[in-house]
């Protein structure tokens, strides 16, 4: 493989995106204080709808306008209250984020839910995803890729000193590939989306944003080689869920940076969260398990829990966000 510059410092951890609680200046202060090298702009989908993947990205498209209907989100004909929401909390987290950060100099995560997660969540005003319409997909993808420029842009003005590093999750992406997203009936499922049109879709958002992204994917079967193909810097998946290494010792060897789910994002029946030394065992018993130098190991790889944190309690969240960040840093010792 050859030599690169990653968009993170070797030893590096980070959160997925969601924590627990509702009080944005505590979850921020949270996450600068226990990962310093690479923190993330905290989510709390625990303050509602809105807060959540897709109402929190629906926010931040153009032009598409979205709305609640029967608990769900669909494509609306006009803005509205729901949309309001959805931008004001987006906004107030962006303050309280330049509040708390404004002299941070290092790389910042940001995340947003990919295309195709969208277009298998979000539903047309006539009824059905948006993933029955290969056009309003189309136009969908567009839209977000115009509306995470501006983000990635709001982001920057704020921390004028920061690197954005953009996430996108796509927890749906296998299953939108294997043609299994039930319809409303539930009788049946969306035709499913070529590979290549998924990558292509994915592509345009990465291309037009232009920072460095990772696509993140918490769900078995992650399509590696998939990903690799779109420009993304990196993959970030729950290391539980890996269940053949071949693929994924390919992309890294191609030069796919890792963020590696390595602590659990509940805590287990009995006993705390996970020690640093457990997480970092777990990541390096991985790595050695593919067969690369453990030099390479603290660049290439950013230590994370295996998900989101929303379901955890704070204690557990703040003690498993410092597992990953003291991980991190055994792992640049060895």
């Amino acid at each position: 493989m050859t030599d690169q510059a990653w968009p993170w410092p070797a030893g590096a951890a980070t959160g997925i995106g969601s924590l627990p609680g509702t009080d944005i200046a505590e979850a921020q202060r949270v996450v600068l204080g226990e990962l310093p090298a690479l923190p993330h702009l905290p989510e709390l989908p625990a303050r509602g709808p809105g807060a959540e993947l897709i109402g929190r990205t629906g926010g931040l498209l153009v032009e598409l306008p979205i709305e609640l209907y029967a608990g769900r989100w669909r494509v609306a004909p006009r803005p509205g209250r729901d949309l309001r929401r959805a931008r004001d909390l987006m906004e107030r987290d962006l303050d309280q984020l330049g509040e708390q950060a404004e002299a941070y100099a290092g790389p910042v995560k940001v995340q947003a839910g990919g295309p195709l997660t969208l277009a298998a969540a979000l539903e047309l005003p006539i009824g059905g995803r948006l993933l029955r319409d290969p056009g309003a997909v189309r136009d969908l993808t567009g839209s977000l890729a115009e509306g995470l420029r501006a983000h990635v842009a709001a982001v920057t003005r704020r921390l004028p000193r920061a690197s954005v590093l953009l996430q996108l999750d796509e927890p749906s992406l296998p299953t939108v590939l294997a043609g299994r997203v039930p319809t409303e009936s539930g009788l049946g499922a969306y035709r499913a989306v070529d590979s290549a049109d998924a990558a292509a879709l994915l592509r345009t958002v990465i291309e037009a944003v232009g920072v460095p992204t990772v696509v993140h994917c918490c769900a078995p079967e992650v399509p590696l080689e998939l990903i690799r193909s779109t420009g993304a810097v990196a993959v970030a998946l729950d290391l539980s869920l890996i269940t053949e290494l071949d693929p994924l010792g390919e992309a890294i060897d191609a030069g796919l940076g890792l963020l590696a789910g390595a602590a659990p994002t509940l805590p287990p029946p009995a006993g705390p969260a996970p020690s640093s030394a457990q997480v970092a065992d777990r990541v390096r018993r991985l790595w050695d398990r593919l067969g690369f130098p453990r030099r390479q190991l603290a660049e290439q790889v950013v230590v994370t829990p295996a998900c989101g944190l929303a379901g955890a309690t704070e204690e557990y969240a703040r003690a498993v966000l410092a597992a990953c960040r003291d991980a991190g840093r055994r792992l640049v010792e060895e």
